[in-house]
């Protein structure tokens, strides 16, 4: 091993923003997506022996996810944009050396709370850019960072974070210290497989019968109902999009979806309240009266996902009585591993990691979740293109509950076609499998050289000319 991979500096970073259309709209809660921007960061490493190397990170900046709220579509578009690029030109100034995971957290902890602080400072307090934005904003740097860093020590991404490369153990990071004392987050990783059992997205908006057709839907060869989709990729995963504020639908809606499982033999099904629920009595008895009256479709529910606010710190509600009848995760509200601690002291059982919201967030998370006793799920953000790479391998290493999400190829398939080329069966569900076989390489094994995809003109330029 080359010791000067151990220490990196950024020396430069640049920013892309592509656009995507969805085919089919996207129900987030009370907000629905019909496109998305997608943020494309590339950063420049130096090791301590003037060697660099550059990686690549991205994220959909998903709107409706990141900031629901009444405030016009645009301008919060326009505002996670503005502050990604605020980020780009602050991180590659940032003074810190070390291993990515070390340069990750010292930037979150020191300097992402200032820089959301200063540019709500110049908005009206009702269109404040949310801690959840800021670090989906963010994570398209943090995950170039990690890339960089592999790419620099010639290694693939999870294999450098051991002893070998780390000169510091997780309790540095995580608390209760001694917990974590000479601990890394290797220890905490499961052995990878080349498939994942994938879970698909049955978006609250989506036609489940032809009854349901009204001839505006897509005809690009491409499934729309979910029998077909369920035909084509062998699925045995369903992730069903719920209301949270209609039990009648909702429970109907399960019903309707869950008989559709039973006739097609998928094995498994999880719900999806996207923290409209606001007392946990609403999901007991949708889940008490599926009990009693489709025992079957009950028995196929793994676990239930975020039903409740996701700013846990002001909606302490204990959710016990709901992780005692299912597996509880948390999502939206698994901002970091210090609210996860907090949810599981109200009772929730599980987390749903996510790359958007940093991989070296999601990296401390799983190391602390795994170490009390937490069950892990990794969840999508209906990633595209490159940002389906570090999601899938997220998913690959830690020890999930089941496979991963994964649905940027129901809801936008041809954005991906470039990488698809290179990694059919990462952007193609088939036997309801993702085939992660053609990862190879260094950093996250993207092989961009391979990848024939124009970017458009950069939003934030390289500042060095080499």
């Amino acid at each position: 091993m080359d010791i000067s991979c151990n220490s990196v500096q950024i020396i430069d970073a640049s920013l892309h923003f592509l656009p995507v259309e969805m085919r089919v709209p996207l129900k987030f809660g009370s907000q629905v997506l019909t496109k998305v921007v997608c943020a494309r960061a590339c950063l420049k490493v130096q090791g301590t022996n003037g060697k660099t190397a550059v990686g690549w990170g991205e994220t959909p900046l998903s709107v409706g996810w990141v900031w629901p709220s009444t405030i016009n579509y645009k301008s919060r578009e326009s505002a996670l944009q503005t502050f990604t690029e605020t980020l780009t030109r602050e991180f590659r100034k940032f003074p810190c050396q070390g291993h990515a995971l070390a340069i990750g957290h010292s930037f979150i902890e020191t300097r992402l709370l200032d820089l959301q602080s200063a540019f709500n400072a110049e908005r009206e307090e009702s269109h404040h850019l949310p801690y959840l934005a800021a670090l989906v904003c963010f994570s398209p740097l943090d995950i170039a960072l990690h890339d960089a860093y592999g790419n620099l020590c010639d290694q693939p991404v999870y294999k450098t974070y051991t002893s070998e490369y780390l000169n510091m153990d997780l309790s540095h990071f995580l608390e209760p210290k001694e917990r974590f004392k000479g601990k890394f987050p290797s220890d905490y990783f499961s052995h990878p497989k080349e498939k994942l059992p994938v879970w698909h997205l049955v978006g609250g908006l989506d036609p489940i019968e032809e009854s349901e057709l009204d001839g505006s839907e897509p005809d690009d060869g491409y499934p729309v109902l979910i029998r077909d989709w369920i035909d084509q990729d062998g699925l045995n995963c369903l992730k069903i999009k719920l209301r949270g504020d209609d039990s009648e639908w909702d429970y109907d809606r399960l019903v309707a979806i869950g008989k559709i499982a039973l006739e097609k033999d998928v094995e498994w099904l999880t719900t999806d309240f996207n923290c409209a629920v606001t007392e946990p009595e609403y999901v007991n008895k949708i889940l008490d009266k599926l009990k009693d009256e489709n025992p079957r479709i009950y028995q196929s529910i793994l676990y239930v996902e975020q039903p409740f606010p996701y700013d846990i710190a002001t909606h302490k509600i204990n959710v016990c009585s709901v992780s005692a009848r299912k597996p509880l995760f948390m999502d939206e509200s698994a901002h970091d591993w210090k609210l996860v601690r907090l949810g599981r002291e109200l009772g929730w059982t599980g987390v749903a990691l996510k790359t958007c919201k940093t991989q070296t967030g999601a990296l401390l998370t799983l190391c602390w979740a795994k170490e009390h006793g937490m069950t892990l799920m990794v969840q999508d953000l209906t990633n595209p293109m490159l940002a389906q790479l570090p999601h899938v391998q997220l998913a690959n290493h830690a020890g999930t509950i089941m496979g991963v999400e994964s649905n940027g190829m129901q809801f936008y398939p041809a954005a991906s076609l470039e990488e698809q080329a290179v990694h059919p069966g990462i952007f193609q569900r088939r036997n309801g499998i993702l085939n992660l076989s053609t990862i190879q390489g260094s950093g996250f094994g993207y092989r961009n050289g391979e990848i024939k995809r124009q970017l458009p003109e950069p939003a934030v330029e390289f500042e060095r000319a080499d």
